[in-house]
């Protein structure tokens, strides 16, 4: 089926269609282990993942073919306003996007969706630039800001449902990555509390075996209140073709029974069979499995790429002004629009959460139960200031250079005798250097200033090729200047971010393509004409990337 609305059209389509919703939009709050509205009654995720793919490179580095750049589907206003009469008519109620840019505007996006009574689930990480990286993770201030930065930006708009701190970071043979994620969670729920939100925490889960599938979730839902993520969200693709409950969702249904938080299927619809038929939404969302999970999110509105293959359900003409919809997106419609979930349990009788203790590590689940401190940046900065030698690139690129320059520094200090072990970390053994949760830029600088003090300060030993310069005013020498500055590594504490951090850009009306595009992106999108892609190019988050190349002999990077 064809949709072609010119934006006067489609203006007045959106306005018809929302005559009768002058109200604000419910607030949805977490009790125990459901989702309710102001007035009481349960709320269920009934959604779609909601973002155009990037470019994606296939390499061997890139099995998930995981986009490298991406396009903030929040900042295309007129690309909004033409899906939104679609979204409804198939009632949905909730998109999930899996990167946004916080320098460009999105008031308009917000406001037509607010308006539709469709809510928001926001990823954070901007894989490649700014996300937890499987092969080199860290919880470090470049990714700390850019998380803070993105939730002050969508802070005054009234249909954030909630903010997921990761997505498909932990993989069956990477689950030493856990502890950095549940860092991310309890230093971003610390943060929101701080700003009186009660928007939700979450993280989307690879469904992999339960060994290790289980054990995640209950890992980052234990502890407490302050730690314990609020949203667990599983990416099931289970239930292919006309399947059941009994040969699909039984068994893990069966494991979450007691799930203490809200889970909801933060990306279902299996592409085995197509034309899908988007059965599984009519137990989803029904009594079946009501008493477990909280609706999902149907992948995906615009095609994506996979190594599982096409997914997507619509097609955008080259103007970006017209939708073409799929027989996949009819049967969603269909379904859909025949579920009536359970207003049960009520508000009043739902038990509050309680946290267990934390699974500990084993053969299957190597992760700690300490995680990473909170990043602390004025410590950081103070450490950088104080460095005897100093990375000050050659190039304004300088994100290219950084991996390399580390891995040369580390090699050339463990000649000298030196060590690297403070600016790495290890969540399987629980233990972090004194500067991991620095800027990598600092971290290169720290490396620097070592080599070079142990060379008894010869000027060449601080060049690196042009990328490093002498700090004359530097007294200490580098270990004691990071005890100094950073005198307490495993504190946690409530973060805060710097209000000139944070400030849009006029918004990208979407209707030319641009020529620059940030890295990133998530399970989602579709590389189009319809771009709303920055300039900005958050290098100091490409930095945490950069580290990769590092020999694990010197520094552990699991």
């Amino acid at each position: 089926m064809l949709v072609s609305l010119r934006p006067a059209a489609a203006v007045a389509a959106v306005t018809a269609l929302l005559a009768t919703s002058v109200n604000a939009i419910p607030k949805v709050t977490r009790t125990g282990r459901y989702l309710y509205q102001d007035d009481g009654t349960r709320f269920y995720i009934r959604g779609i993942a909601y973002q155009e793919q990037g470019e994606v490179v296939a390499s061997a580095d890139n099995n998930f073919l995981e986009p490298s750049t991406y396009i903030d589907p929040l900042a295309i206003p007129d690309a909004c306003t033409r899906d939104v009469a679609l979204l409804k008519q198939a009632n949905i109620n909730a998109i999930r996007v899996y990167s946004v840019d916080s320098s460009l505007n999105h008031d308009g996006c917000m406001k037509t969706f607010s308006d539709a009574g469709i809510y928001t689930i926001i990823d954070l990480a901007l894989p490649l630039n700014g996300s937890i990286a499987r092969d080199a993770p860290s919880w470090s201030t470049n990714i700390l800001d850019q998380y803070l930065t993105t939730i002050d930006v969508f802070s005054k708009y009234d249909n954030v449902l909630a903010y997921n701190v990761g997505n498909e970071v932990v993989l069956g043979d990477s689950t030493q990555l856990a502890p950095y994620v549940k860092a991310a969670a309890r230093d971003i729920k610390a943060y929101l509390k701080s700003k009186s939100s009660n928007i939700l925490v979450g993280y989307a889960a690879i469904n992999g075996a339960s060994g290790f599938r289980n054990v995640l979730a209950d890992y980052l839902s234990c502890g407490s209140e302050a730690t314990a993520i609020d949203l667990y969200g599983l990416n099931d693709y289970s239930w292919c073709g006309d399947s059941s409950f009994e040969g699909s969702y039984s068994a893990t249904h069966t494991q979450f029974e007691n799930y203490n938080v809200v889970a909801y299927l933060s990306e279902y619809g299996c592409i085995s069979s197509p034309p899908r038929l988007w059965t599984e939404a009519a137990a989803l969302l029904s009594s079946q499995m009501s008493d477990v999970w909280s609706g999902g999110i149907a992948f995906s509105y615009f095609p994506a790429a996979s190594a599982a293959g096409q997914f997507g359900m619509v097609t955008i003409s080259s103007d970006g002004k017209s939708v073409t919809t799929s027989a996949d997106w009819d049967k969603l419609v269909t379904e859909y629009g025949a579920v009536t979930p359970p207003n049960s349990p009520s508000q009043s009788s739902a038990a509050a959460s309680t946290y267990g203790t934390c699974p500990t590590a084993s053969t299957t689940f190597l992760a700690s139960g300490t995680t990473p401190p909170t990043p602390n940046e004025k410590d950081c900065n103070c450490l950088e200031n104080a460095l005897s030698c100093q990375f000050k690139p050659a190039t304004a690129n300088y994100s290219v250079v950084v991996g390399e320059l580390i891995n040369s520094g580390c090699g050339l200090l463990g000649q000298a005798g030196g060590s690297c072990a403070e600016i790495g970390g290890d969540g399987a053994t629980g233990v972090y250097g004194r500067l991991s949760g620095c800027d990598p830029r600092v971290k290169l600088s720290y490396v620097m200033s070592q080599y070079y003090e142990a060379t008894n300060k010869n000027a060449a030993s601080c060049s690196f090729a042009g990328n490093a310069t002498v700090n004359s005013a530097a007294s200490a020498a580098a270990p004691a200047a990071a005890t100094s500055c950073i005198a307490s590594p495993s504190a946690t504490f409530t973060p805060t971010l710097e209000a000139s951090a944070v400030g849009p850009k006029a918004s990208n009306s979407g209707t030319t393509g641009g020529s620059n595009s940030n890295t990133g992106g998530g399970s989602s999108g579709n590389s189009g004409k319809n771009s709303a892609v920055s300039s900005t190019d958050a290098l100091v988050g490409v930095l945490g990337m950069a580290v990769v190349g590092l020999a694990s002999a010197i520094w552990t990077l699991a």
